[in-house]
């Protein structure tokens, strides 16, 4: 019988502790106007720490507290190809005050809900303690643009406001889903195009 030492141990428990999230992505386009917008908060000197995650714009649609990664590459192969890209449009912008973030907001469509309701269905198996925010009926479908919550506390409101003379309403496509790693900088594990 093999025995683990402490820190095998140690890295057994990191692996089973990690975080995932699957994330719905936009066309290039729709993608750079977002990023952009994102970007002008780092290029007025008011907050960094969204660039620092090394994210693209994204809904995320599930988050996970454990996967099997090479399991999850082929379900997402799979969801992909039995999905087709949709609309996006993006008219509204939005905060979330406990977390001091501020974010694009997509309006919710019919295809969307269902698109993440299948998803979830077909994800059942992982588990999504700590993330129910991220579960059918309590989503809130958003595209960060800027983290302020490690920032002095005026920066949420300074960022907010030039996000708010900046946004300009924008329509595009979402084009594919990708796994990531929730570390930092995220890492980005493996991304599907939806079908046409």
């Amino acid at each position: 019988m093999r025995h683990f030492d402490a820190r095998e141990g140690a890295k057994y428990k990191e692996a089973k502790n990690t975080k995932y999230a699957i994330e719905l992505y936009f066309d290039q386009e729709t993608e750079k106007k977002l990023f952009d917008l994102a970007k002008r908060a780092a290029d007025e000197n008011l907050s960094t720490k969204f660039l620092e995650w090394k994210t693209r714009p994204h809904l995320t649609l599930a988050c996970f507290s454990d996967v099997n990664e090479q399991k999850c590459i082929g379900q997402i192969k799979d969801f992909a190809q039995n999905h087709k890209a949709m609309p996006a449009y993006i008219g509204s912008v939005g905060m979330f005050n406990d977390t001091k973030t501020v974010f694009a907001s997509p309006v919710m469509t019919k295809s969307m809900y269902q698109f993440q309701a299948e998803l979830h269905k077909h994800f059942r198996e992982y588990d999504t303690t700590g993330w129910e925010w991220y579960c059918p009926d309590r989503w809130v479908p958003h595209c960060t643009l800027a983290l302020t919550k490690e920032d002095e506390d005026d920066i949420f409101y300074k960022v907010s406001n030039l996000i708010l003379h900046e946004f300009r309403k924008m329509s595009g496509k979402f084009v594919s889903i990708g796994l990531v790693k929730l570390t930092f900088p995220v890492t980005e594990i493996y991304t599907a195009e939806l079908s046409v």
